[in-house]
């Protein structure tokens, strides 16, 4: 069996093509660190290789995450994670 479908290549595989579709149409999204449940909020996505990049609009930091999980959210959910 493709290693990339069981288990942990499976899920980032998931994760990379939740995030693709997202990003398709623009918005504002929530991505999780899944190793340490850490959220970013960020309005772009850069991904490949099974790696998230991007910039975490409410700390200004630059971001690379390769186990993820992204969801899109509102626009208020956004304003009020990036002015805390």
């Amino acid at each position: 069996m493709n290693p990339l479908m069981t288990g942990k290549g499976l899920r980032a595989w998931s994760a990379l093509a939740a995030i693709s579709l997202l990003t398709a149409w623009g918005g504002y999204y929530q991505v999780t660190d899944t190793a340490s449940g850490k959220s970013y909020y960020t309005r772009d996505i850069d991904h490949e290789d099974g790696h998230a990049r991007f910039v975490d609009k409410a700390s200004g930091d630059k971001v690379n995450l390769s186990g993820f999980e992204g969801r899109r959210i509102t626009e208020e959910q956004y304003e009020n994670a990036v002015r805390k």
